[in-house]
């Protein structure tokens, strides 16, 4: 089985790179303190580490 993430957007996109925008989007996140459960794929963790400045992670059990 999978291991699953929480992912919790705590900084705004504002001022941010377009790029960096549509990766907090393409991983379900909208407004502050929005959180979202994933599978710790590679792709996800790529794009974690991308806008690891804007959210935070916590794993699952």
């Amino acid at each position: 089985m999978a291991k699953k993430i929480e992912i919790t957007l705590v900084k705004s996109c504002i001022h941010q790179k377009p790029e960096k925008r549509a990766t907090v989007r393409s991983l379900g996140l909208r407004k502050i303190s929005s959180k979202t459960v994933q599978e710790a794929t590679p792709a996800i963790l790529g794009m974690v580490r991308a806008v690891q400045h804007l959210v935070s992670v916590k794993e699952i059990e």
